[in-house]
């Protein structure tokens, strides 16, 4: 079935377009959120009556994306995070916790267009993450994992030297036995009694 879509959608397509896509995804979802409309005669002299007015929409979309790209690629988001000696997290960073990081940074960006390695970070490094911003335009941006000490356990202290080994007894004696307990040899069970 083809639609013209009224606004962009994530994984179809920006306002504006004529896709053509599964009659059921129409129906049930496109058409009732009124993120499309059918594509007939009609429709089609409303889209081009508002031509002018969505072409420049999307240039000024690609404008905005354009210097946010600019603006985050200068950002580096820093995480602290309770990790072990080896550098495994106890716990992980993934795109909502970037994204409420870079929302306190003054960027309002939808978790879901934030791509991270394997999807979650599991070990402290330095991370190169993606945002998919308009159209193509994508920001790259230096996402920092530090491991910190856990709450509630002590800093790590100083390595104590080895320990001596304690001074072995004399092995002169004979080792001394334990005497047997009676109960070390089962008794013989008895049979069973029928009962009349």
């Amino acid at each position: 079935m083809k639609v013209i879509l009224n606004q962009d959608v994530t994984g179809l397509g920006e306002e504006g377009d004529i896709k053509d896509v599964a009659s059921g995804y129409a129906r049930n979802f496109l058409l009732p959120q009124k993120l499309a409309v059918p594509h007939t005669k009609e429709f089609l002299v409303v889209l081009e009556h508002k031509r002018a007015s969505i072409d420049k929409r999307k240039e000024v979309k690609r404008v905005e994306a354009a210097s946010l790209k600019e603006r985050l690629e200068a950002e580096e988001v820093r995480f602290s995070v309770p990790a072990g000696e080896n550098g495994k997290l106890f716990g992980s960073v993934n795109n909502t916790n970037v994204a409420v990081e870079l929302e306190k940074k003054g960027f309002a960006i939808e978790k879901k267009r934030i791509e991270i390695p394997d999807h979650t970070i599991r070990s402290v490094g330095t991370y190169k993450i993606r945002i998919r911003l308009y159209d193509k335009e994508e920001a790259t941006v230096k996402l920092i994992v530090e491991g910190a000490a856990q709450p509630g356990t002590p800093a790590p202290t100083k390595q104590r030297a080895p320990r001596k080994p304690a001074a072995e007894k004399p092995r002169d004696e004979p080792p001394v036995e334990k005497p047997a307990a009676e109960s070390e040899t089962a008794p013989e069970s008895t049979p069973p009694v029928d009962a009349q």
